[in-house]
């Protein structure tokens, strides 16, 4: 039996308002080339570059979130290749003294996090919709993203599947955005992933495959789970696995030799002249510790134990920081409302109904125009019996559409009228009135005819009575 063994580098560019190591903008939304650079950015001979504090805070703020050690030094050095999309020829990088050792996250141990320049990006003629015809083909080079802060994550060999990769990429995604660290949309190339993998019967680490630049969950599942398998058919067929770099083709998914893998000593690091070392403790470390807020375990393990909701849901809103702040709210004003209000009721409404409505519309909670008080106030006319089910999803959808008070919309159709017992009564006696057959079905054992009676008269009363205690009124009556 084969034992599979992962390992993970995950590069994420970092949330600041410069580059890394100039005062260019760092803005991955420009869309126009070689717009925002300098001549330290691109490699001009003789630019001295200068350390970005900000991105320094970052990834120490990551570092203490995820319980790793902080040094109190640490340097930057260059790591030497040539690569187009470097225009210096080296890359500065972090070595052996990085900002962050150690640390753990959802069992899976980290060997360190460390802070780097990205590189430029190429973008190839074949790929450009807009290129000339008639051109000569080309590789054209966007300056607009070398030198922006990119953090680099390293993970002990602990993962042994590419199911538990995703878990762990999504969970380290998730932290990045609730501590404002990296927006990590994988989609946009802000958070990409590299896996280490081999296969081997005993203990001795079989020969290790680097598959790189994963932009997707899926990409990030299907590539490890394919390379597993890869090297298990090679050495079941008594070949070698070759240490090696490896691309995802996604059409064909499978991965695809790019070249042979260079060793540490291949980039000839050595420590960054241009730079002096780090003193961290010129850094406000319970400062820095000060800014981190509620993770999302701990928001998971929280909304169980507060609000009730299982394992499922708490993950649900979990996922999104901005849906949890929502859902919280809109808690807090309806047991405002209402002390006997069911969280449940009010998780059921967002979830189902609310976030229905946002995605058949294309817009998220930033956009839309109802807020927790009135979402909240819905809840109530349902806990109250001012309101059915039905309605309240009417009456929201309109809330949706307008940003209207619940109250209003109910005036407006005629619906903030109390009902009395006799109302009641007498449209359960017209409606018996109406409907001989359903009558008679009923004395014949037909039970399942109250659904059709209740019915009609939830429509007589414009949905404003309460189901169930129709049904008891109806078996009073009819015996």
């Amino acid at each position: 039996m084969y034992k599979p063994t992962i390992g993970l580098e995950i590069h994420c560019e970092l949330k600041t308002k410069t580059k890394m190591f100039c005062g260019c903008a760092n803005d991955p939304e420009e869309r126009h080339p070689n717009v925002n650079i300098c001549p330290i950015c691109t490699g001009h001979p003789g630019c001295l570059p200068t350390i970005n504090k900000e991105a320094v805070r970052k990834v120490i703020k990551l570092g203490m979130a995820l319980g790793a050690d902080i040094p109190t030094v640490s340097k930057f050095d260059r790591k030497n290749y040539f690569y187009p999309d470097l225009p210096k020829a080296y890359q500065i990088s972090q070595y052996d003294q990085p900002l962050v050792n150690g640390g753990v996250l959802k069992g899976i141990r980290l060997e360190r996090v460390h802070l780097e320049e990205d590189t430029a990006r190429i973008a190839h003629s074949s790929q450009l919709a807009d290129y000339p015809k008639g051109e000569k083909p080309a590789s054209l080079i966007d300056y607009n993203r070398s030198s922006m802060p990119l953090m680099e994550l390293v993970t002990k060999p602990d993962v042994t599947s590419g199911e538990q990769a995703v878990a762990f990429a999504k969970e380290l995604q998730l932290i990045l955005r609730y501590l404002d660290i990296s927006s990590a949309d994988m989609e946009k190339g802000q958070m990409r992933v590299e896996a280490n993998i081999s296969v081997s019967k005993d203990e001795i680490l079989g020969t290790k495959v680097e598959v790189k630049n994963l932009n997707s969950f899926r990409a990030v599942s299907d590539s490890i789970d394919f390379e597993i398998k890869r090297q298990i058919e090679l050495l079941e067929k008594g070949e070698k696995v070759v240490q090696s770099t490896r691309g995802w083709d996604e059409k064909k998914k499978e991965t695809v030799l790019q070249r042979l893998k260079e060793e540490a000593h291949d980039y000839r690091y050595f420590p960054e002249p241009d730079l002096p070392p780090l003193d961290l403790a010129h850094f406000d470390m319970d400062g820095i510790r000060d800014e981190i807020i509620e993770l999302p375990q701990q928001k998971r393990e929280r909304f169980m134990a507060e609000y009730g909701l299982n394992e499922e849901q708490a993950n649900i809103l979990a996922d999104s920081m901005e849906s949890a702040d929502w859902f919280e709210h809109a808690v807090s004003e309806a047991k405002a409302l209402n002390e006997t209000i069911n969280t449940q009721a009010i998780y059921n409404y967002f979830i189902s109904d609310l976030r229905g409505l946002m995605k058949e519309a294309g817009v998220g909670l930033d956009a839309i125009k109802v807020d927790p008080f009135h979402f909240a106030k819905i809840i109530a006319f349902v806990t109250e019996g001012k309101l059915n089910s039905r309605l309240a999803k009417d009456i929201l959808k309109e809330m949706f559409d307008t940003g209207s008070d619940p109250e209003e919309i109910m005036k407006a159709k005629g619906l903030d009228e109390a009902l009395s017992a006799e109302a009641i009564q007498t449209a359960i006696e017209e409606i018996i009135a109406e409907n001989p057959k359903a009558l008679e079905d009923y004395k014949k054992g037909q039970v399942n005819v109250l659904q059709f009676l209740v019915g009609k008269v939830m429509g007589k009363l414009k949905g404003r009575a309460n189901p169930a205690e129709l049904i008891e009124l109806f078996k009073k009556i009819l015996g």
